[in-house]
């Protein structure tokens, strides 16, 4: 089994990454493998609603995006990391989550994300982690993700990689959240292999307010 671990942070190595390597190193004690992927930091264009990922099964735009998404399609659950800017996750990262999860609803029949679990780490000098936790989790509850969660919501704190190394309860975070994660994965391989057969899923029914 494993977990692709998303570094949504300009840098390559900084406070995300820190964090998520916490939560790497115990996904492997737990005999969980893992990959950590890192968006970059060139400029991700935003989702512009052209709708070609029904046909196309992918985003229309070639970069990091559809990177991932090659090299996550065998993945059994799902980690993004983000540092938070303006109480709320990186810009580049939100324009990567919302044309990766956007391009997947528009008709990929392979369906990535669904009921494979997921969960955000945040990364913060001092504030605005809860406000990015709540947007980073509205991603997994629209792809039917079971949200895995910790001991307390899954942040760390520091302006600098050595101060994260000092806070000792957000590094206690990642790894239940690592150990969480492994359980999950376990539990549902062990279902999926006595025979349990996924949710059906019925047509999907949209609607909006103009009547």
């Amino acid at each position: 089994m494993k977990v692709m671990l998303v570094n949504g942070s300009p840098h390559k190595q900084g406070c995300t990454y820190t964090a998520l390597s916490e939560v790497a190193q115990t996904l492997n004690k737990e005999g969980i493998k893992s990959d950590i992927y890192w968006i970059g930091n060139e400029a991700i264009t935003g989702c512009i609603a052209c709708r070609k990922c029904v046909k196309l099964g992918r985003c229309t735009f070639h970069d990091s995006v559809n990177e991932f998404r090659n090299k996550a399609a065998n993945a059994d659950g799902f980690i993004f990391g983000t540092p938070v800017h303006y109480s709320a996750a990186s810009g580049n990262m939100t324009s990567f989550m919302d044309r990766l999860f956007y391009s997947e609803l528009g008709g990929n029949e392979n369906q990535m994300f669904r009921l494979k679990p997921a969960a955000c780490v945040l990364s913060a000098r001092r504030a605005g982690t809860t406000a990015a936790y709540d947007q980073m989790n509205k991603y997994f509850g629209l792809h039917e993700m079971p949200i895995v969660s910790a001991k307390y919501w899954n942040m760390v704190h520091g302006a600098r990689p050595e101060d994260v190394l000092q806070d000792a309860e957000g590094l206690f975070n990642m790894r239940t959240l690592a150990r969480n994660m492994a359980f999950f994965l376990k539990c549902r391989q062990a279902g999926l292999d006595s025979g349990i057969k996924q949710p059906k899923q019925e047509p999907q029914v949209f609607t909006n307010f103009i009547r």
